[in-house]
């Protein structure tokens, strides 16, 4: 996690997306847990692969090859979901948070700082044992571009970070 640093540190696939007057202040990835049922469904289908292509249709060369060229979809989709993480970013600036995603189609939903009303975060068993955990965010407007973001490494940090820029403290407080 980044706070506050230099825009020269920013990557592009995120600077692009900040306004001059802006200061970024948190820029994530989401944790690498989305890539659990990618994996998971790799595994299996190269375990699936390799015991039909042994003992089921070890005869059989179309079947082989069908299973194979199965595996090899699958194995594209892993692929594919690693490069769509290593693109996929959560950022908070001064004025506003982000959240760009998509390698195909690139989306980046926003939403105002001072429109958030609300936020909270959850964090399932698997969250926490894996470190990670959701944020649920509302505003006053019924439809929101930026309602819920998954998967957010160090959400107890990210959301102490966050609810103080939502909600920042007067400078007559901190001298109480």
């Amino acid at each position: 996690m980044r706070l506050v640093p230099g825009t020269d540190t920013v990557p592009n696939a995120v600077n692009k997306y900040l306004l001059p007057h802006e200061h970024q202040v948190i820029t994530v990835r989401k944790h690498p847990a989305v890539l659990l049922k990618p994996i998971s469904v790799s595994l299996a289908g190269l375990v699936i692969a390799a015991v039909v292509s042994t003992t089921v249709a070890r005869h059989n060369a179309g079947v082989v090859g069908f299973v194979w060229i199965a595996w090899a979809v699958l194995l594209l989709w892993l692929v594919f979901k690693v490069v769509e993480w290593s693109q996929d970013y959560f950022i908070v600036t001064s004025r506003r948070m982000l959240l760009a995603t998509g390698v195909v189609t690139r989306k980046v939903a926003m939403m105002p700082l001072v429109k958030v009303t609300d936020m909270s975060f959850q964090r399932s068993t698997l969250g926490r044992l894996l470190g990670y955990g959701e944020f649920i965010l509302e505003s006053a407007g019924q439809d929101q571009a930026l309602r819920v973001v998954d998967h957010l490494p160090y959400p107890e940090q990210l959301y102490l970070e966050v609810c103080g820029l939502i909600f920042p403290g007067r400078k007559d407080e901190a001298d109480d």
